[in-house]
């Protein structure tokens, strides 16, 4: 029997101090409800029981180190992250890694590879990804990189109107820009470390679906077969009936995916979004999605 490694991913949704505020448009949270927070993500992170966990919308790794230590199965887990640097202007949410596996190798924020150039057009990561090496319990080595890719949130220039046909659109149009310049950056850094020979596991949340020309840029579609993911529900022995992490306006769509290098087999991947339809206090906006993974055989 081939040992079996549980992976998920999981958008916290704003995990914050009580009286910071986030963005304009967002009331500031008081006192009881961060501590509802806290208490559902706890609960959260121990019903889904995975080995490795990818999170985002981290905007205090402290706090995350207060949910871990409430749990029963994360008391002990290592975890990964960086808050921003200090003297930040604003508070702005990173990614983090949370593992029950021993770590590999040294942990690295992924930026722009230096092919793609540098200035107004190209950014950078507006949430820099984290790379970790990790060791499976069967001495394999895979490499995890947690994603939270740019929102479809529309970008504004100073003095833009949504009123404004033509202003809206251009904004909209800049951070879809911007998130496919993220997604041919990933691409990159995938290659490259495919091309090492280590298994590769890319999830977190990629604000779009799996469809979408910027998630199949990730995934590697028309690249070297050594060299493309995999959708993990896509190859999944199984076939959930609930597949989906969002929920707006009774429509219900997937942006957080779980990919997967070739060296890799999927048993069962599963979802985890009842508390979208039931609005638990304290809960994220987003379902989480959890495969069990395992060492595929050599090819034939």
């Amino acid at each position: 029997m081939q040992q079996e490694t549980r992976v998920a991913t999981f958008n916290v949704l704003n995990l914050a101090p009580p009286g910071v505020a986030l963005y304009e448009n967002l009331a500031v949270c008081g006192p009881d409800e961060v501590e509802a927070k806290l208490a559902w993500l706890a609960r959260q992170f121990d019903l889904l029981d995975a080995d490795v966990v990818a999170v985002q919308e981290v905007f205090s790794q402290a706090l995350l180190d207060a949910v871990l230590a409430r749990t029963r199965g994360y008391r002990t887990a290592l975890r990964l992250g960086q808050d921003p640097a200090p003297g930040a202007a604003r508070y702005t949410p990173n990614v983090a890694l949370v593992t029950r596996l021993p770590l590999a190798g040294p942990v690295r924020m992924l930026d722009f590879p230096p092919e793609l150039g540098a200035g107004p057009d190209t950014p950078g990561f507006a949430r820099a990804p984290l790379l970790a090496t990790l060791q499976w319990a069967d001495g394999t080595l895979v490499d995890v990189i947690v994603v939270h890719l740019k929102s479809r949130r529309p970008d504004y220039r100073v003095g833009e109107s949504m009123d404004d046909p033509v202003q809206f659109s251009l904004a909209h149009l800049r951070s879809l820009h911007w998130r496919a310049l993220e997604a041919a950056a990933l691409r990159v850094h995938v290659s490259r470390l495919l091309g090492a020979g280590r298994p590769c596991i890319v999830l977190g949340d990629f604000n779009d679906a799996i469809g979408a020309v910027t998630t199949e840029l990730v995934l590697g579609y028309g690249a070297e077969p050594a060299t493309r993911l995999a959708d993990a529900a896509a190859i999944a022995h199984n076939r959930p009936s609930n597949a989906f992490t969002l929920l707006h306006e009774g429509v219900a769509s997937t942006i957080d995916h779980i990919l997967v290098s070739p060296q890799l087999a999927v048993s069962e991947v599963h979802y985890f979004n009842q508390h979208l339809r039931e609005h638990e206090p304290g809960a994220s906006d987003h379902g989480q999605v959890l495969a069990k993974l395992y060492r595929a055989p050599p090819p034939a």
